[in-house]
């Protein structure tokens, strides 16, 4: 299995709101740039995220993205669910002896994959890279000015 892209941002943005954004919203500028994503992109990653249930938005002044769920709530699987729909996928339209592999070998590496995404947490995830000493943010609030 090769991680999407999507997938691959979707990880960082709701590592980064559990591990940065613990605080209060986190405004979707922050993560983009912290994670080097494409703003754009990110905003529509979160919007599948927001309908997924795992992130909420508040708008307005001092508004931004939050956890949806506590980070020990948020597992991998969740994540990959949101963005893409499906766990794994076998190419369909193949000829030749890999079409004649019994449908089971796909159901065990589905329920294989499953397992490992949904034992890790995006807390997991939080604890580990302060075991390896990855910066925190050190953002202020943003101020408005009239």
């Amino acid at each position: 299995m090769r991680a999407t892209q999507q997938l691959q941002y979707a990880i960082y943005g709701v590592f980064d709101l559990a591990y940065n954004g613990g605080r209060g919203p986190t405004r979707i500028q922050e993560v983009a740039e912290r994670q080097g994503i494409p703003m754009r992109y990110l905003e529509q990653i979160f919007q599948k995220l927001r309908r997924a249930g795992l992130v909420t938005s508040k708008r307005g002044p001092g508004g931004g993205y939050l956890l949806a769920r506590a980070p020990e709530e948020i597992n991998l699987a969740d994540v990959l669910l949101a963005v893409q729909g499906v766990l794994l996928t076998r190419s369909e339209g193949e000829t030749g002896p890999v079409r004649e592999n019994p449908e089971f070998v796909w159901e065990l590496l589905r329920e294989g994959l499953e397992v490992a995404l949904k034992r890790w947490t995006i807390a997991d995830l939080s604890r580990e890279a302060a075991r390896r000493g990855v910066d925190r943010a050190e953002t202020e609030p943003a101020m408005y000015h009239i």
